[in-house]
Protein backbone atom coordinates (compact mmCIF):
# COMPACT_ATOMS: atom_id res chain seq x y z
CA UNK A 1 0.00 0.00 0.00
CA UNK A 2 1.84 3.33 -0.82
CA UNK A 3 1.85 6.43 1.18
CA UNK A 4 -0.74 8.93 0.57
CA UNK A 5 1.02 12.61 -1.17
CA UNK A 6 1.33 14.64 1.71
CA UNK A 7 0.52 18.18 1.55
CA UNK A 8 2.87 20.92 1.09
CA UNK A 9 3.37 24.77 0.19
CA UNK A 10 6.33 26.38 -2.12
CA UNK A 11 8.38 29.15 -0.57
CA UNK A 12 9.16 31.52 -3.31
CA UNK A 13 12.32 33.88 -1.74
CA UNK A 14 12.90 37.69 -3.53
CA UNK A 15 16.40 35.53 -4.39
CA UNK A 16 14.39 33.73 -6.82
CA UNK A 17 14.89 30.49 -4.85
CA UNK A 18 11.78 27.87 -3.99
CA UNK A 19 11.56 25.11 -1.42
CA UNK A 20 9.18 22.72 -1.09
CA UNK A 21 8.06 22.95 3.28
CA UNK A 22 5.56 21.28 4.74
CA UNK A 23 3.94 24.24 6.43
CA UNK A 24 4.62 27.72 8.24
CA UNK A 25 3.57 29.98 10.61
CA UNK A 26 4.85 33.64 11.49
CA UNK A 27 6.58 34.32 14.63
CA UNK A 28 7.53 38.33 14.88
CA UNK A 29 9.44 39.19 12.03
CA UNK A 30 10.30 35.81 10.99
CA UNK A 31 8.46 33.21 9.36
CA UNK A 32 9.13 29.37 10.69
CA UNK A 33 9.10 27.03 7.89
CA UNK A 34 8.18 23.40 8.59
CA UNK A 35 10.80 21.01 6.24
CA UNK A 36 8.93 17.72 4.46
CA UNK A 37 12.24 16.21 6.15
CA UNK A 38 12.14 17.26 9.84
CA UNK A 39 13.03 20.58 11.72
CA UNK A 40 12.17 23.66 11.51
CA UNK A 41 14.11 26.71 9.71
CA UNK A 42 12.61 30.93 10.70
CA UNK A 43 13.35 33.12 8.12
CA UNK A 44 13.17 36.63 7.62
CA UNK A 45 9.84 37.61 6.10
CA UNK A 46 10.93 40.40 4.10
CA UNK A 47 13.60 37.87 2.10
CA UNK A 48 10.34 36.19 0.97
CA UNK A 49 8.24 37.14 -1.87
CA UNK A 50 5.08 34.67 -1.38
CA UNK A 51 3.89 31.29 -0.24
CA UNK A 52 1.59 29.15 -2.71
CA UNK A 53 0.47 25.40 -2.33
CA UNK A 54 3.29 22.82 -3.67
CA UNK A 55 0.89 21.29 -6.44
CA UNK A 56 3.59 18.36 -6.92
CA UNK A 57 2.81 15.14 -4.89
CA UNK A 58 5.64 14.29 -2.67
CA UNK A 59 4.69 10.99 -1.11
CA UNK A 60 5.97 9.91 2.70
CA UNK A 61 8.26 7.28 2.43
CA UNK A 62 6.83 4.25 3.62
CA UNK A 63 8.08 2.89 6.83
CA UNK A 64 9.03 -0.92 6.78
CA UNK A 65 6.58 -2.95 9.55
CA UNK A 66 8.27 -5.75 11.04
CA UNK A 67 6.98 -8.78 12.07
CA UNK A 68 5.82 -9.13 15.97
CA UNK A 69 8.49 -11.96 16.66
CA UNK A 70 11.62 -10.32 14.88
CA UNK A 71 14.38 -10.41 16.39
CA UNK A 72 16.59 -7.33 17.28
CA UNK A 73 20.30 -6.32 17.32
CA UNK A 74 21.34 -3.89 20.03
CA UNK A 75 20.18 -0.49 18.76
CA UNK A 76 16.87 -1.53 17.50
CA UNK A 77 18.37 -2.53 13.89
CA UNK A 78 16.34 -5.72 12.59
CA UNK A 79 18.75 -8.62 11.99
CA UNK A 80 19.35 -8.98 8.13
CA UNK A 81 16.64 -11.89 7.85
CA UNK A 82 14.21 -9.24 8.68
CA UNK A 83 15.98 -6.53 6.57
CA UNK A 84 15.37 -5.43 2.62
CA UNK A 85 18.33 -5.51 0.94
CA UNK A 86 19.91 -6.94 3.98
CA UNK A 87 22.65 -8.91 1.79
CA UNK A 88 23.22 -6.25 -0.29
CA UNK A 89 24.08 -3.68 2.35
CA UNK A 90 26.19 -6.19 4.29
CA UNK A 91 27.95 -7.48 1.25
CA UNK A 92 28.94 -3.79 0.14
CA UNK A 93 30.02 -2.75 3.24
CA UNK A 94 32.09 -5.46 4.11
CA UNK A 95 34.10 -4.84 1.14
CA UNK A 96 34.43 -1.07 1.58
CA UNK A 97 34.95 -1.27 5.63
CA UNK A 98 32.23 0.24 6.82
CA UNK A 99 29.78 -0.74 10.10
CA UNK A 100 26.82 -2.39 8.36
CA UNK A 101 24.62 -1.23 10.99
CA UNK A 102 25.53 1.93 10.99
CA UNK A 103 24.21 1.72 6.86
CA UNK A 104 21.27 -0.09 8.06
CA UNK A 105 20.19 2.99 10.61
CA UNK A 106 20.97 5.25 8.24
CA UNK A 107 18.79 3.41 5.43
CA UNK A 108 16.17 3.53 8.07
CA UNK A 109 16.37 6.98 8.37
CA UNK A 110 17.03 8.24 5.19
CA UNK A 111 14.34 6.56 3.19
CA UNK A 112 12.63 4.12 5.60
CA UNK A 113 13.40 1.25 3.01
CA UNK A 114 11.73 2.80 -0.07
CA UNK A 115 13.66 2.79 -3.20
CA UNK A 116 11.82 5.21 -4.85
CA UNK A 117 12.28 7.69 -1.88
CA UNK A 118 12.54 11.25 -3.09
CA UNK A 119 13.15 14.04 -1.05
CA UNK A 120 12.10 17.92 -2.02
CA UNK A 121 15.53 18.99 -2.77
CA UNK A 122 15.97 16.06 -5.37
CA UNK A 123 18.04 13.57 -2.93
CA UNK A 124 17.13 9.88 -4.22
CA UNK A 125 16.28 6.38 -3.47
CA UNK A 126 17.37 4.34 -0.59
CA UNK A 127 20.59 6.06 0.71
CA UNK A 128 18.60 9.54 -0.40
CA UNK A 129 21.43 10.38 -3.02
CA UNK A 130 21.82 13.83 -4.64
CA UNK A 131 22.27 14.07 -8.29
CA UNK A 132 25.93 15.26 -7.66
CA UNK A 133 26.51 12.38 -5.70
CA UNK A 134 25.07 9.83 -7.92
CA UNK A 135 26.98 11.22 -10.89
CA UNK A 136 30.53 11.25 -8.62
CA UNK A 137 30.00 7.68 -8.19
CA UNK A 138 28.71 6.81 -11.88
CA UNK A 139 24.93 5.46 -10.99
CA UNK A 140 22.60 5.25 -13.82
CA UNK A 141 19.55 4.74 -12.00
CA UNK A 142 19.66 6.20 -8.53
CA UNK A 143 16.31 4.06 -7.73
CA UNK A 144 18.30 0.87 -8.32
CA UNK A 145 18.54 -0.79 -4.86
CA UNK A 146 21.93 -2.24 -5.43
CA UNK A 147 23.52 0.69 -7.70
CA UNK A 148 22.16 3.21 -4.61
CA UNK A 149 23.49 1.07 -1.85
CA UNK A 150 26.89 0.94 -3.13
CA UNK A 151 27.33 4.44 -3.79
CA UNK A 152 25.96 5.55 -0.32
CA UNK A 153 28.08 3.42 1.29
CA UNK A 154 31.37 4.50 -0.81
CA UNK A 155 30.01 8.45 -0.04
CA UNK A 156 29.83 7.51 3.51
CA UNK A 157 33.18 5.91 3.61
CA UNK A 158 34.80 8.44 1.86
CA UNK A 159 33.23 11.05 5.02
CA UNK A 160 34.34 8.33 7.80
CA UNK A 161 37.40 9.56 6.39
CA UNK A 162 37.10 12.46 6.20
CA UNK A 163 36.00 12.85 9.98
CA UNK A 164 38.13 10.32 11.46
CA UNK A 165 37.35 10.60 15.42
CA UNK A 166 33.92 11.24 14.90
CA UNK A 167 31.09 8.95 12.82
CA UNK A 168 28.77 12.00 14.26
CA UNK A 169 30.60 14.51 12.41
CA UNK A 170 30.76 12.13 9.20
CA UNK A 171 26.61 11.73 9.67
CA UNK A 172 26.02 15.34 10.18
CA UNK A 173 28.20 15.75 6.85
CA UNK A 174 25.97 13.34 4.70
CA UNK A 175 23.19 15.30 5.91
CA UNK A 176 23.70 18.65 5.54
CA UNK A 177 27.08 18.51 3.93
CA UNK A 178 31.13 18.44 4.49
CA UNK A 179 31.27 22.66 3.99
CA UNK A 180 28.90 23.06 6.86
CA UNK A 181 30.47 20.70 9.25
CA UNK A 182 34.11 22.32 8.27
CA UNK A 183 32.72 25.60 9.32
CA UNK A 184 31.15 24.94 12.17
CA UNK A 185 33.88 22.60 13.13
CA UNK A 186 31.04 20.33 14.90
CA UNK A 187 27.47 19.12 14.21
CA UNK A 188 25.55 22.36 12.42
CA UNK A 189 23.45 23.91 14.83
CA UNK A 190 20.18 22.68 12.50
CA UNK A 191 17.62 21.05 14.51
CA UNK A 192 17.26 18.47 11.13
CA UNK A 193 20.92 17.41 11.30
CA UNK A 194 21.02 16.97 15.24
CA UNK A 195 18.25 14.87 15.28
CA UNK A 196 19.59 13.31 11.99
CA UNK A 197 22.60 12.20 14.11
CA UNK A 198 21.39 10.90 16.92
CA UNK A 199 18.06 8.99 15.25
CA UNK A 200 20.98 7.06 13.35
CA UNK A 201 23.61 6.70 15.82
CA UNK A 202 20.50 5.31 18.87
CA UNK A 203 19.30 2.82 16.12
CA UNK A 204 22.48 1.23 15.66
CA UNK A 205 23.51 1.27 19.14
CA UNK A 206 26.67 3.62 18.78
Amino acid sequence: MCAAPARAELVFFSTGRTMSVKSHRADGDSLVLTLRSGGEIACDASTIARIAPDEVPYPEPEEVRLKPDSTQESGGVPLQADLPYGEIIDKVAAEQGVNAKLVRALVQVESAYHPRARSPKGAMGLMQLMPATARQYGVADPYDPASNIEAGIKHLKSLLQRFPKSVALALAAYNAGEGAVTRFNAIPPYAETRNYVSRILSLAGL
